[in-house]
């Protein structure tokens, strides 16, 4: 039924363009806008093709073009919120509480995992961010994508977004499509840009940024361009009291904090982004360039409310059926001098400040009666640079010389929290240890145009490629990870919300790959072009694999042509996914007799050739393999209206995931504390990265534009629209993928159906600009259930000065929209947790902008 229904849309759509087509007499087309900020006539792109550059709508597959501008009429300065404004296909969520997947969120195109998308800058290759997603949200789960958060719009002249497989052109990771910055390379101006938000519902939750580019000349014959960007964002709450804090302070417990979890945006500090692009003209046929960024942030998250009534291994004893005492001198009973006392509010009133007094006995009631929330925090850096020699020999030979190296480090801690077997001498703060994902990549690039007879020259590309990647874990302070004297009594060992890196988990992992390419695109007449590819690929952990891609373009008459690709792609599994380690802690909604209680889990993570991993299922780490297809039609009228729909099908085999949590014994926990994995003592379950499943996702994409003049000024319309089902199509014998409601959240975690319309009119020095967009229905595993969609309004004015300043008033969500509520008090949460478009209300922002 969902084939068919997608079917009918396509058909449709192509119908409506077809007819269009013959009722109306046009000159060429004109190129596809994807946002309000429409690029201009002859909008170029190099992403997805090796031959000379082409307008969006000549190009045989479906390109999004996004203009700088288009980022500097929002608020806010983190990148992959402004994407997910301005096309629908991306997708990201705030992922609250969920480890390190809420300090660096994960990203998806097309419904697919953050690391089926390749990412580009300069249309070359990005490194990978070093956040494994140990808990996230549906696709997301278990991947280890890219970090879009560390680039600063300001230094982006065009955003390319390639929505179509090119692993044959570019490697590993384009199952899902190609994302390419391409950096301003102005050689003078200067243009400034000071933004401040303030959330409607809380004055305190504000948001500020402060950008800054220029461009200077390097000699008379180069360019230096330069991008700052420094902004910092509060965190945001939109919770409930927790019901065991409220019983707390009903009871007379000072202290406890209101509200004791709260959910919202994490806290963003010091966040600062550069980046420079340069270039160099050697001679009239040779080119040196050089590009880089650095970028650092700190950010903060909470985790869930540690309350002295239910808290295993810290407050209670496994089970939670008896408060947790410790000897605090040989030779002591506590346990069972206090044996028998209830586990309720007015007790821990009672007994903290009687074993506040008593010098034989501890427990962390008598230290934090009132509870404590952990703040997981990071920081986050990133750093790359590119340099190589372009050009074109004497007999019409192109060259592109490269090398590239990227890092990406997320540097852990945990603060208002306990080692609990460590007794009353615990920190309260600790460092965790770090994340680090180093890239480093040799390019060789040519291309030569070869006279065959037909419209045009073959375009011949081949190229060489050596890329190395690391993952490297370092250890973090003992106090981290150690078992104290009091784990004897059952306290539990290492930080408490998540537990630091101990030296058994500690190491570097490497991989070296090379790959070769044919790249070939010819004109067969002026109305048909076709163009393939096929990349080799050799690794060193698990051997080569093949891959091909052909596409073709046909215009049909003036003003429609169609276009259609398919080819075959894969992913490697990264360094990270097959060696790492990890231990979570998951709260786990269970309903019984219709009423909610939160579970605690212990959610350990293990390499999938580990021994035990072995012994449950586990298996060596395999790439996963795709075939992407595509069919799309391009109109294009000279009335100034634009239209391409295109249909997409993605099928991923050996998908890598984590698998579903296997229930940890006693045999097992023994075999992993044996082992040394970190924190297996605590193991209420374990899972491992296996090739568990295929998908088959498909799905459509229609972008109407249409601009005109009138007296009133100039006004431009778009229309994009989303439409993505993903199917888990098979298993594995063996899979745990069928276990709880991993399918569903597979499947449905996040929106099927996404649009946005913008308009935007100009008048004089006036621009006024109003999108709608909409998020469609969505299942939210936290809550166990599916939400209907909602949509949010955002309306903004700018007026130009003379003197080259412009003011900007805005508000996004203005009619201070929510998704429906799921409330809580088990957590204190208000809303789903994965809400596709957030839960923060209406944004009131102004822009102050210069330029000259």
């Amino acid at each position: 039924m969902r084939a068919i229904k997608l079917t009918l849309y396509f058909f449709a759509a192509l119908t409506l363009s077809a007819a269009a087509a013959v009722a109306q007499e046009a000159d060429a087309p004109e190129p596809e806008a994807a946002t309000s900020d429409a690029p201009p006539i002859e909008a170029l792109v190099v992403v997805g093709t090796r031959a000379a550059p082409r307008s969006v709508q000549d190009a045989a597959v479906p390109i999004d073009v996004i203009e700088g501008e288009a980022f500097a009429r929002q608020s806010g300065s983190d990148l992959t919120n402004l994407i997910r404004a301005v096309v629908p296909s991306f997708h990201v969520n705030t992922n609250p509480t969920r480890d390190m997947a809420a300090l660096l969120r994960p990203i998806n195109l097309r419904g697919l995992a953050p690391d089926h998308s390749l990412v580009l800058m300069n249309n070359k290759r990005r490194h990978r961010g070093a956040v494994i997603q140990w808990i996230s949200n549906g696709a997301s789960n278990g991947a280890q994508g890219p970090d879009i958060s560390a680039i600063p719009g300001i230094a982006i002249e065009q955003m390319e977004v390639l929505r179509d497989g090119a692993a044959a052109q570019y490697g590993s990771d384009a199952i899902a499509g190609v994302v390419n910055f391409r950096l301003k390379d102005a050689s003078e101006g200067l243009s400034l840009d000071a933004k401040y938000g303030v959330y409607d519902e809380e004055s305190d939750e504000d948001l500020y940024s402060l950008g800054v580019n220029f461009g200077l000349p390097l000699t008379e014959d180069g360019f230096a361009n330069f991008s700052f960007e420094y902004g910092e964002s509060s965190p945001t709450d939109r919770s409930v009291q927790h019901a065991h804090a409220q019983q707390l302070i009903d009871v007379g417990i000072p202290g406890v904090a209101v509200p004791a979890k709260p959910w919202g945006e994490p806290e963003v500090e010091d966040s600062l982004k550069l980046v420079l692009n340069s270039g160099l003209q050697l001679n009239p046929s040779a080119k040196l360039y050089l590009f880089g960024n650095y970028a650092q942030r700190d950010v903060t998250t909470n985790f869930f409310f540690r309350t002295p009534m239910d808290r295993q291994g810290v407050f209670v004893e496994q089970g939670r059926g008896a408060f947790l005492i410790g000897d605090g001198l040989p030779g002591t009973t506590c346990k069972d001098r206090y044996s028998g006392v209830a586990v309720n509010a007015a007790n821990v009133k009672q007994y903290a400040a009687e074993l506040a007094a008593d010098a034989e006995c501890f427990a962390y009631m008598e230290q934090s009666p009132e509870g404590f929330t952990p703040d997981f925090g990071a920081e986050i850096r990133d750093h790359s640079l590119v340099s190589g020699v372009s050009g074109t020999l004497a007999n019409g030979l192109y060259y592109d010389v490269s090398a590239s190296l990227g890092r990406n480090g997320i540097d852990l801690s945990i603060d208002d929290t306990v080692n609990a077997s460590l007794g009353p001498d615990s920190p309260r703060s600790f460092d965790l240890g770090e994340y680090t994902q180093t890239e480093t990549s040799l390019n060789l690039d040519v291309s030569y145009p070869v006279d065959v007879g037909l419209a045009s020259d073959l375009n011949v590309a081949a190229g060489f490629e050596w890329r190395d990647e690391e993952f490297e874990i370092s250890a973090g302070e003992e106090a981290a990870w150690t078992t104290g004297d009091y784990g004897q009594d059952g306290f539990a060992s290492r930080s408490n919300g998540f537990g630091g890196f101990n030296p058994a988990s500690a190491g570097d992992w490497s991989r070296d790959n090379i790959a070769a390419y044919l790249d070939l695109e010819t004109d067969v007449t002026d109305a048909w072009r076709i163009g393939g590819a096929l990349r080799w690929e050799d690794f060193d952990d698990f051997g080569t694999t093949t891959n091909f891609k052909i596409a073709t373009r046909l215009q049909v008459s003036e003003p429609f042509a169609l276009r259609s690709s398919y080819g075959t792609g894969f992913r490697a599994p990264t360094p990270g996914q097959s060696n790492a380690r990890n231990l979570s802690t998951v709260f786990n909604s269970v309903f019984v007799d219709g009423v909610e209680r939160v579970e605690t889990e212990e959610r350990g993570t293990i390499g999938s050739t580990h021994p035990v991993a072995r012994a449950l299922g586990g298996r060596e780490l395999e790439p996963e393999e795709s075939q992407n297809f595509t069919l799309g039609a391009v109109l294009g009228l000279e009335n100034g209206l634009s239209l391409t729909v295109d249909f997409f099908r993605i099928d991923v085999d050996d998908r890598i995931a984590l698998s579903s949590p296997v229930e940890v014994t006693d045999a097992i926990k023994s075999d992993l504390v044996a082992a040394g994995v970190p924190g297996a003592d605590q193991f209420t379950s374990v899972r491992w990265f296996t090739n568990d499943f295929d998908t088959e996702t498909q799905g459509i994409d229609v972008v109407l534009s249409y601009g005109f003049e009138s007296d009133l000024g100039s006004t431009d319309l778009l229309l994009s629209f989303n439409h993505t089902e993903t199917d888990v199509a098979g298993y594995r014998a063996g899979s745990t993928i069928t276990s709880g409601d991993t399918i569903e959240n597979l499947e449905k975690g996040a929106p099927e159906t996404r649009y946005n319309f913008t308009a935007t009119h100009t008048r004089d020095q006036w621009q006024f600009l109003a999108r709608y967009n909409y998020f469609g229905e969505w299942y939210d595993d936290h809550s166990a259930d599916d939400f209907d969609g909602y949509g949010m309004i955002d309306l903004s004015a700018r007026y130009h000065f003379e003197s080259g300043l412009a003011l900007t008033l805005g508000a996004e969500n203005v009619l201070d929209e929510y998704p429906d509520k799921t409330i809580s008090y088990g957590n204190g949460r208000k809303y789903p947790r994965y809400s596709p478009g957030g839960y923060n209300g209406r944004l009131l922002y102004t822009q102050l902008s210069y330029a000259f």
